[in-house]
């Protein structure tokens, strides 16, 4: 809809005016290829119900539509017009392109969006204040923000309920491979890759972590110390067929002989930059794994990794 021709000021050129509504071009298309002009609207209008050219009635369709020439934009943005508010007390006059913005400032704009200045500190239309109850308001936000609140709470469970059933259904496939695998040397090779798979890609999750400080490594870690560590592993996606075996390699017991001693450790110490490190998240910890670590001498490197506990040193 095109704005009312009695809002401008001085004379209207008809080639600025839609033959629709009547109105100074508001937001122009032009159809080709006769290049007539109209409003959007009233076009978008028009041709729902017969897609023709509202003045020649030649066939268009919206592929024949355009904006408007450059000139043309610049002609209607140049017009003078008076302000949406006026029946509300402005008088201002301003050019057609400033009136978006004008509007929005508009001290006499009935929907101009003010502070609440009773208390509750609510953003009101300016036509609202006056019937504006602080404590009515209020209570309704409270009641929207619960019910968001609550219909979060059912989207987060159902959506646990189906993370939950996922797990079920994945165990059971592993059950599944398991038993397979000790059946038939083909389905063995399979769960075996698959396996293997899974590891490098929980593996590819994790931050990569560098160790400052190697003498600051934990060899004999407490039973305490490693239930919060299997903790953390399996928090962050630790495949359960590897989550045993790399938590016995947590122990100096289990270390290969490039570890196995304090005095290996000192004499191996300008290798270990060598190792490629993942963080174990929250924990002053490292997990060294072999899927990482292919380039690293047996003498230094376990199946399925090591998990290297520190006091202190971890980047």
């Amino acid at each position: 809809m095109g704005y009312d021709l009695e809002r401008f000021q001085g004379e209207v050129d008809i080639e600025l005016i839609c033959t629709i509504c009547s109105g100074v071009l508001q937001d122009p298309m032009q159809a080709t290829p006769c290049e007539h002009a109209f409003c959007r609207v009233c076009l978008d209008a028009w041709m729902q119900r017969q897609p023709t050219c509202p003045v020649d009635r030649n066939p268009i369709s919206s592929v024949n539509l355009r904006t408007v020439p450059r000139i043309l934009r610049n002609l209607l943005a140049r017009l003078n017009i008076k302000c949406d508010n006026e029946p509300y007390g402005c008088s201002a006059i301003l050019k057609l392109e400033l009136l978006a913005t004008h509007v929005q400032e508009c001290e006499f704009n009935p929907k101009k969006p003010l502070p609440c200045e009773k208390g509750c500190g609510l953003v009101i239309p300016k036509d609202e204040l006056k019937d504006h109850n602080c404590v009515k308001e209020l209570r309704l936000l409270v009641e929207t923000q619960q019910q968001k609140l609550f219909d979060l709470k059912s989207e987060v469970t159902d959506q646990s309920r189906t993370i939950s059933d996922l797990i079920r259904e994945l165990t059971l496939f592993k059950d599944f491979m398991r038993a397979m695998r000790l059946q038939n040397p083909t389905m063995r090779a399979i769960a075996d890759q698959m396996e293997r798979d899974e590891v490098v890609r929980w593996c590819n999750s994790l931050a990569r972590a560098r160790v400052t400080r190697w003498g600051g490594m934990i060899s004999t870690p407490d039973d305490a110390l490693q239930l919060m560590i299997k903790r953390a592993l399996s928090e962050c996606g630790c495949p359960p067929h590897i989550l045993d075996d790399l938590m016995e390699n947590c122990h100096e017991r289990r270390w290969p002989r490039g570890l196995s001693s304090l005095e290996t450790r000192q004499n191996n110490r300008r290798i270990y930059d060598n190792y490629v490190c993942r963080r174990i998240p929250g924990k002053q910890a490292v997990l060294v794994l072999h899927c990482d670590n292919t380039h690293m001498s047996d003498d230094v490197m376990v199946e399925p990794g090591l998990v290297m506990i520190f006091a202190h040193g971890i980047e």
